[in-house]
């Protein structure tokens, strides 16, 4: 029933001359938050999260690190490169600074930053982990976040033990992959 409401809304909104894609956009998020296991305050505070943390991270250290920040429920994951050990502290702690995160994964690597070659291969392999979790029936497939980094593989979300072992299988036998991290939230 909801669906077919926000079906009509998006025909109806043809009749709004150049909304149309704002509407469509807005539309496709609200399905996305509909089969999502966190609460819309969450989704919008994860949000809120991922911004805050690079533009504070951005500021600060400008193009001397290379680090993304993805959070899930307000739990986040730093990962990327950074040149020393007092630099992935503190960016940590800058993170862990940011309004509504409850908890940080550090898991930045002491290096130097990436070459486009590794992170074209990385976004690769998390597009492969995707598409292998859509045809997986175990769990679906948008209750599990993948961030690959240097071909390692993080898994985030909510999701029952079963629905965990089965997106650590499905993505540990993916090629290209050479290790699968988990940072879920269990159910059960």
């Amino acid at each position: 029933m909801r669906i077919v409401s926000l079906l009509l809304l998006v025909l109806a909104s043809g009749l709004l001359q150049g909304c149309f894609p704002v509407v469509a956009v807005g539309v496709g998020a609200g399905v996305m938050m509909a089969q999502d296991r966190r609460t819309s305050g969450a989704y919008i505070d994860d949000e809120a999260i991922e911004n805050k943390a690079v533009g504070i991270v951005d500021k600060q250290y400008k193009n001397t690190v290379h680090v993304n920040v993805t959070s899930f429920n307000r739990n986040v994951l730093i990962s990327g490169e950074v040149p020393s050990e007092t630099v992935k502290t503190a960016i940590g702690k800058l993170v862990f600074g940011v309004e509504n995160v409850r908890n940080v994964s550090n898991e930045l690597a002491i290096s130097g930053s990436s070459s486009l070659t590794s992170r074209s291969s990385d976004s690769l392999i998390t597009s492969d982990v995707k598409l292998r979790f859509m045809g997986d029936k175990r769990f679906n497939a948008n209750h599990v976040k993948v961030v690959t980094e240097n071909s390692t593989v993080f898994l985030m979300g909510i999701v029952k033990r079963a629905e965990a072992d089965a997106a650590t299988e499905v993505a540990s036998t993916t090629g290209g992959v050479q290790h699968v991290v988990k940072l879920f939230e269990y159910l059960d």
